[in-house]
């Protein structure tokens, strides 16, 4: 038995009819919802021949140039690092959409551009129009819906604040996927210099070293997996780490990220960083009492904190309006600039 047979299969909700079962998005797991879109005008148009995809999106795309991912037959469709962690194993440059689907056409493609990839674009600027026969329901008005498109590839497995809806329109998608908590046996690398934007697991999924990553065999037992193909859908929860492979020679995703809490409170990656400078480096006994004090004012936080102040003192520790979220970020701002 292979590892990936040994992995569970994610939550499934079928027969929604298009919309996404309010319960779907409180749920503290993936949950897969086969064929969701299955009625999307783009799912019919673009599941056959890469060339009937291009004629259907060709109705939407602007020439506005996108960011596009390139690299060689080496890297075998895994986005990664180089060999040294200087830099990463494929190249980055500035295409239309028309342009990358052409290429993905082309069979006789240049060997540089074995592997061609498009990602996290936004579909309201680069397929005006798209939206109003493909489209799904989501919790936040302000959802960010974006593209994905391209051919086999990969990237190891990161997580995302948002919540996530992921689409699938064409192609075929794998899904792997692993709770918070299973961090420690990721071997994530790297917090500032990642391939695309968040910290990624260092195991590689095509083969896993087990005497390396040993420890990736306990995050096995608490995976997650589901095969998608056009018209299925999965939901993701905020911070589960989740590997796509796409494997078929033309893959387009549409996915919708949201968060629940207000942009005034800005991002908690951004207070990763500033303990990873303020508090990581501290003797262990500094450092446990700064862990007593988080869990007291923000993991365990409650109406205890500051129920025994009187309202007019309370400032910070009563519960964050906007205007309060200003103040604390000024004066945060000023002590860090000092």
């Amino acid at each position: 038995m292979t590892w990936r047979e040994r992995v569970a299969p994610a939550r499934t909700v079928a027969g929604t009819d298009g919309t996404v079962p309010p319960e779907v998005f409180t749920s503290e797991e993936p949950v897969h919802l086969p064929g969701l879109v299955a009625d999307w005008p783009a799912v019919a148009a673009c599941g056959g021949a890469i060339g009937d995809a291009g004629r259907y999106l060709s109705r939407f795309w602007s020439d506005k140039p996108v960011t596009a991912y390139a690299g060689d037959a080496s890297m075998d469709g895994r986005f990664f690092y180089n060999d040294d962690f200087t830099g990463f194993n494929f190249r980055s440059g500035k295409a239309t959409v028309p342009q990358v689907v052409a290429r993905l056409a082309d069979s006789e493609r240049d060997e540089r551009l074995a592997t061609i990839y498009i990602g996290s674009t936004p579909v309201d600027e680069w397929l005006p129009g798209f939206r109003a026969d493909n489209d799904v329901a989501v919790p936040q008005d302000d959802a960010l819906a974006s593209l994905w498109l391209g051919c086999r590839t990969g990237i190891r497995p990161h997580y995302d604040f948002p919540d996530n809806l992921a689409c699938v329109v064409a192609g075929e998608r794998r899904f792997t996927m692993f709770p918070p908590d299973q961090i420690d046996n990721l071997y994530v690398g790297p917090l500032e210099q990642t391939p695309s934007g968040q910290a990624i697991s260092l195991v590689d999924f095509a083969a896993p070293d087990f005497e390396r990553h040993e420890r990736f065999a306990e995050a096995i037992r608490h995976a997650r997996t589901a095969m998608l193909g056009p018209g299925d859908a999965m939901f993701i929860p905020s911070m589960w780490w989740h590997h796509i492979e796409s494997l078929a020679a033309f893959n387009l995703l549409v996915n919708y990220w949201w968060c629940d809490s207000p942009a005034i409170l800005g991002a908690p990656s951004d207070a990763l960083l500033h303990a990873i400078l303020a508090l990581r480096d501290l003797p262990s006994r500094q450092r446990e009492a700064w862990r007593s004090l988080f869990y007291h004012y923000v993991f365990d936080a409650d109406d205890s904190v500051h129920e025994h102040i009187p309202v007019a003192g309370k400032g910070f520790l009563a519960p964050i309006d906007e205007a309060t979220a200003k103040r604390l970020r000024a004066m945060l701002l000023n002590r860090l600039n000092q």
